[in-house]
């Protein structure tokens, strides 16, 4: 399993990549592997305004339905509809093609505040 040092990591297995204020989302790979197959990503809407925390989309495997959380507030810039159109690309890339969606960070600074990968490697028992 790999885990991206320069990524930020939620409790609930999100990563985050920072690049200015934008922060990419997807779900770990850790993630993935528990859930399994994903077979249907239901993504958030370009302009929606989240609140950390927040449910912000759903993703169905072979094993369960899971929400995916707003690491941090900020608006909605993009979804991607490719891999809600090939699900695999979650199972496959969790870290590149698979990633979910886009937001405009409110507060960057809210980023560092998330786990680093040595604080998630211990949560998920690495």
């Amino acid at each position: 399993m790999t885990f991206p040092d320069t990524l930020r990591y939620t409790s609930s297995h999100e990563w985050v990549r920072l690049d200015g204020d934008l922060a990419t989302v997807g779900i770990t790979d850790h993630a993935q592997s528990e859930l399994g197959d994903v077979v249907y990503l239901d993504l958030p809407a370009v302009g929606r305004t989240a609140t950390a925390g927040e449910a912000l989309a759903v993703i169905e495997s072979v094993k369960a339905a899971s929400d995916i959380y707003a690491p941090v507030a900020g608006e909605v810039m993009a979804s991607n509809a490719a891999a809600a159109a090939t699900t695999s690309l979650v199972n496959t890339d969790p870290y590149g093609d698979g990633w979910l969606f886009k937001i405009k960070v409110s507060d960057p600074a809210a980023v560092s505040a998330l786990l680093d990968v040595a604080a998630y490697k211990s949560l998920v028992g690495q």
